[in-house]
Formats: structure tokens, sequence, C-alpha cells
């Protein structure tokens, strides 16, 4: 009964950071505002094309760990994993970004991410 719920989960918060990364990559500016930092309009678009690429590839290596692996390997991954939530926790607190955002978006998605791990980590 666990296994369906970690690797649910896993495969939930992976699709989930694919779709960010995708939206930063075809929409940056919004997806800039969705992050809780809005991008300046004459800002340099490369910072976003670099997020966009980091949170897409990220949620594509989790569904092929989850494919191709055992748990424990994507369990190590979403401990690992959880620090860029973690990070964008301090990103948005520290440029303008509102506490709400910054800890009921950014944090409770690491705690998830932690929360997913735990669960792997117990199969």
């Amino acid at each position: 009964m666990l296994a369906p719920l970690a690797y649910g989960l896993a495969v939930v918060l992976s699709l989930l950071v694919a779709f960010i990364g995708a939206r930063f990559l075809l929409v940056p500016q919004p997806a800039a505002a969705g992050y809780g930092v809005p991008a300046r309009p004459d800002g340099d678009p490369a910072y976003l094309t670099i997020k966009g690429l980091r949170d897409f590839s990220y949620g594509l290596l989790g569904l092929a760990l989850i494919a191709f692996t055992t748990a424990d390997a994507v369990a190590w991954f979403m401990l690992i994993v959880a620090l860029n939530p973690l990070g964008d926790t301090v990103v948005v607190l520290r440029n303008g970004g509102t506490k709400a955002v910054a800890f009921g978006i950014h944090f409770a998605t690491a705690v998830v991410v932690l929360l997913d791990a735990a669960l792997l980590f117990a199969l």
C-alpha cells in the first residue's frame, strides 16, 4: 500500500516540476510572477531560461529514475532535489516576495518532497 503512494507522489512531483520548467521556457514573465519574484520587463531573459531548463530537466530526471531505478535511488534524488524549493524560499524572501508565497508554495513544496523521500526510503 505504501509503494503506490510513494511512487505516485514522486510521479506527480516530477510532472509538476517539468511543467513549471516548461512554463518558464514558454511564458517566462508570467511564470516568474507565479514564482513570487516578478521579472523586470527589460531584465535579462537568460536567467528565466536557466530556471526553466533546470526545472524541466529535474522533472524529466525524476521520471527517468522512477521508471528505471530503485526506490532508494529515487528517494536520494528527492532528498537532494528538495534543496531547490528550500533555496527558492530564500530567494523569494530576499527579493521582495511575500511570505505567503515563500512558505505557502516553496517551503511547502520542500516539505512534500522530503515527505516523499521518507516514504521512498521506507519501501
